[in-house]
């Protein structure tokens, strides 16, 4: 119990000390704390957030800035990331960017970037040409940046979905013939309607007899939810000799009539009784209207 407290209490100061160097290194602008764990402390500037397109009443394109406190093992896996050799872990601090957002999509870009030392010193900036949008799903790093801006301008409540114990819904399960487990679930945050069209991420997990988990597919899918039909947009997949794959390429991207009674057809039972319910969640942002 002592450990756990003194571990705590460390892990505790090690945040307060992250918090002090971003708010004292800037003064021109007033950041929101969003989330931290041992490795990062994210924050975004409420007032910094602006609407800079729109169609018809909607909010199309979003500009904002967020800031990032680094940890030294944080720090080390970022430069890593961005193959940034010139710089020691030990004197990155923080970094500050400017994004877009469209909300329609999903999507945040990267403007610019900046890092930065404890003394508010540059490292490193680049401006980003061409700027390349990325979608948000729950394995991206930017998702708490991403509710919180959306958030700002809409307020129906992305961080809330988000951290919902009903945001990811099992579709289907099955025991497969070596006694193992098969299951599917939906992303309730990623769920959009465009027209007809319901465009969500799905994690299918394979587990084997002893529960360990064999394979694992994370798909973007769109399902016609009159017509009965989907595809898969992109896929990446997991196993334990191969890592993750993008394997999007084996799939053709067309789509196909969903089988009744299959597994497809038990999700796309579950996403139109999903629509008839919360038809202002999977709407939301929507220009079908405008």
């Amino acid at each position: 119990m002592v450990r756990r407290l003194v571990a705590g209490f460390v892990f505790m100061c090690s945040l307060m000390m992250l918090f002090n160097i971003g708010f004292a290194a800037d003064n021109n602008a007033e950041w929101y704390w969003i989330a931290s764990d041992a490795k990062y402390s994210k924050f975004y500037a409420p007032d910094k957030v602006r609407v800079t397109r729109t169609f018809g009443n909607t909010a199309v394109q979003i500009t904002a800035w967020t800031k990032t406190n680094y940890s030294f093992a944080g720090a080390k896996e970022t430069l890593d990331n961005y193959g940034l050799k010139d710089i020691r872990p030990n004197d990155l601090a923080y970094s500050v960017a400017e994004v877009e957002v469209n909300p329609q999509n999903r999507t945040i870009a990267y403007v610019s970037e900046t890092f930065f030392d404890k003394n508010g010193g540059k490292l490193w900036e680049k401006e980003y040409d061409p700027i390349r949008p990325k979608e948000i799903n729950s394995q991206e790093f930017d998702e708490d940046y991403y509710c919180f801006i959306v958030d700002t301008v809409f307020g129906v409540g992305e961080n809330e979905r988000r951290q919902a114990s009903d945001r990811w819904l099992t579709t289907w399960q099955q025991v497969n013939s070596a006694k193992g487990l098969t299951y599917s679930m939906i992303d309730t945050t990623t769920m959009r309607l465009k027209d007809d069209n319901m465009i969500f991420w799905e994690w299918q997990e394979a587990r084997d007899p002893s529960g360990k988990v064999t394979d694992i597919s994370f798909m973007k899918k769109a399902v016609n939810i009159k017509e009965g039909t989907g595809k898969v947009i992109r896929i990446l997949n997991w196993r334990p000799e191969t890592e993750w794959k993008d394997i999007t390429t084996q799939t053709d991207g067309m789509y196909h009539a969903i089988k009744p009674e299959s597994n497809d057809d038990k999700t796309l039972k579950m996403l139109r009784d999903y629509k008839d319910n919360h038809e202002a969640w999977v709407k939301r942002y929507s220009l079908d209207n405008n």
